[in-house]
Parts: C-alpha cells; structure tokens; sequence
C-alpha cells in the first residue's frame, strides 16, 4: 500500500527521537527511502522537507541528508509560564486532586498547565518529554513510567539535567537520575498493613501487586518484611504479580488458584485501593462474604473507600499535600533554588473489611 508523507514523516521522526539514528548520522538515501515506504519520490522529498522544517535532519550539498542535534534547543526558558505535567493514569482515582492542588499553587504565580499521559508506557512519556521540552516549558512535573524498570529514555533525562531544565518527580523515581522527588514510604506502609492483618490473627494471605512500578516493588517487599518482622511463616502466604497493562481477568484467574486451594486465604492485600474494589465484586459474585470469609484491604484511601459496603480498610495517601507540595517544589526549582524530596508516610485507615480470626 502506497504511504503518502505524513506517514513518512511520523515513522522517521519517531526512529530520529527514539534514537535507531546518531546525531549527524546520514539518512538512507532517497532511492532507499521510495523503496521502503513504497512511495513517490515526490512524497519521500516533501517528508525529508518536513523533518529540515522541524529541525531534525539537515542537508550536505551533494552527500544528502544528516541527523541533526534536535534536543540542543531544549534550555532553560525563563520567560516560559507553562509548566508540564506527565502523569501515568490522568484521571484515575488518585491524580485529579494532585492536578488542581498543582495549579491551585501555580495560577497565582502565573503558571499554567500542559498535561499529558503515558498509560504507564514508557515510549508515551519519550513523546510526551519531547513535545514539552520542544514548546520549551519552564519545568517539568513527571511521575514515571515503569518506574521498577531501567529508565528507557535516560538520554532525555540526561540532556534534561544537562540543559538544567527543572524536573521533579512524584509517586516515583528513576533512580539513577539526581532529580528531587515527592514519594510515599510504601515499604513502611504495607509493612504496617500487613502487620495489622497478622495481628488480627490472619496469617493465610494473599498479596496482589503490580510489579512494573517501583511503588508496587516497594509495597511487596513490606508485605514480606512484616512476615519476617513478626516472625510468622512466609510459606502461609502467596504473592500474585502483575503489570499494569495486566487486565483484571488475568489477576481474577489467578485469585481463583488459591480460593479452590486447600488452604484458601483469609485475607487479601491488594496494590491499591482500585484493585481492592475489583476483587470485592468479584468475590462477591462468588457469594463469599466480606468480611467473614475473606478481609480484604487496600491503599491510597480513595474518596469513596469509606462508603463501600464494607467500608475499605487501606492506608492514607495524602493526594492534598503531594498536589500542593509538587506545585511549590517546581516554582522553588524554577526560581533557581534548592527543592529538597520529602517522603510521606501514609498512615492506617481501618474500617469494616478485616475480622479478628479466632486461634
């Protein structure tokens, strides 16, 4: 099928941005181009005309073209009032509050927001980074992509600190980057969690998280250290691992494994408070009640985990405070000044959805 040249364009100036080429690295010559795309040389020139437009590449009279160094532009830009925000999930349960705490801090100051998504995948936030630090914005907010992973677009991170363009972090962090950082102490929170569990006598318990995210890393690793801590056997427990782009009924197949076991759990740990709403239905659907045959708990304390029936054990993420300290971090970082990372500790919430076990 013919490709007219926005396709020719879109393809390589996505192989450009994702680096399949070198800077001042020559471009496959027009003949190579016409043969690949399967299109006119009219086409093929008015795409290599678009990218010269754009920056990207740039001509060698009588050699062709050449990668350009497209990201030298990305400087700071004093004069910018827009401020980039890269969230992972924009309007899921937990961001929409960060978002208007952000710009109820920035409005007065005469900042605005450009906000963006990635769905937790990393080639989204390559694009998003990119598009933002094109309109040369005067800082960046970003929680990041599969934050357990080595970061997939370090050399944008690394132009970023280069450039001293402001940056900060939330939720997570690319460790290998010196970016200040607004996280949660999930390890110690999940610790705490699960140490309530164990004390109200449960000790078959399933914990159920998402492994592609240092958050859902760091929040497993409390669930084993509060079996450890307390001394209770490890071999009672189970662990259910799944990735973000994971659809429920996965995680559901696997719930089902250890409900039909002969040591079914009595309790169950989800990631987040999301998750936790999921598995209550589905059990439900299966007639167990909650939570007499099995206590279920969460995280993050979302706006409607108190009125859920039964109401959602879960631990306190403070969406209020993060919104708030995100946004004076970034003007901080903006003015030129020093923003230390602060840690929150999200505290428990306990309702309804736990049951002392009786020994």
């Amino acid at each position: 099928m013919k490709h007219d040249y926005l396709a020719i364009v879109e393809t390589l100036k996505n192989e450009i941005t994702f680096g399949h080429f070198k800077i001042n690295q020559q471009l496959p010559t027009e003949n190579e181009l016409i043969e690949r795309f399967h299109a006119t040389r009219y086409a093929v020139r008015k795409a290599l005309t678009e990218l010269q437009n754009e920056h990207l590449i740039y001509k060698v009279q009588g050699s062709g073209m050449f990668i350009q160094d497209w990201n030298k532009k990305w400087q700071i830009n004093p004069r910018s009032k827009t401020i980039g925000l890269i969230c992972t999930h924009i309007a899921d349960y937990i961001f929409p509050k960060i978002i208007s705490q952000i710009d109820a801090v920035i409005e007065p100051e005469g900042y605005s927001l450009l906000l963006a998504n990635t769905h937790n995948f990393p080639d989204k936030e390559r694009s998003n980074l990119i598009k933002m630090l094109d309109s040369q914005i005067a800082g960046l907010i970003v929680e990041p992509s599969e934050s357990a992973k080595p970061c997939q677009n370090a050399d944008i991170y690394h132009r970023i600190a280069k450039s001293k363009i402001p940056l900060l972090f939330i939720n997570a962090e690319y460790t290998e980057f010196d970016f200040p950082a607004i996280t949660n102490a999930d390890r110690q929170s999940e610790k705490e969690l699960i140490n309530y569990l164990l004390h109200m006598g449960h000790e078959r318990i399933l914990g159920i998280f998402q492994t592609d995210d240092l958050q859902g890393v760091e929040r497993m690793n409390g669930f084993i250290q509060a079996y450890q801590d307390n001394d209770a056997n490890l071999a009672n427990s189970n662990l259910i691992m799944f990735g973000s782009h994971d659809s429920f009924s996965i995680i559901s197949k696997k719930i089902d494994v250890y409900l039909k076991s002969d040591q079914p759990p009595t309790a169950i740990a989800c990631y987040n408070d999301e998750l936790a709403v999921l598995v209550i239905d589905k059990l439900k659907k299966q007639h167990f009640k909650i939570p007499q045959d099995v206590s279920i708990v969460g995280f993050d304390n979302y706006d409607a985990a108190a009125f859920l029936n039964p109401s959602l054990t879960t631990v306190n993420y403070q969406r209020t405070s993060v919104g708030q300290e995100a946004g004076k971090g970034i003007l901080t970082l903006i003015n030129g000044k020093k923003f230390n990372s602060i840690v929150h500790h999200p505290q428990l919430k306990l309702r309804d959805s736990v049951v002392q076990i009786e020994k």
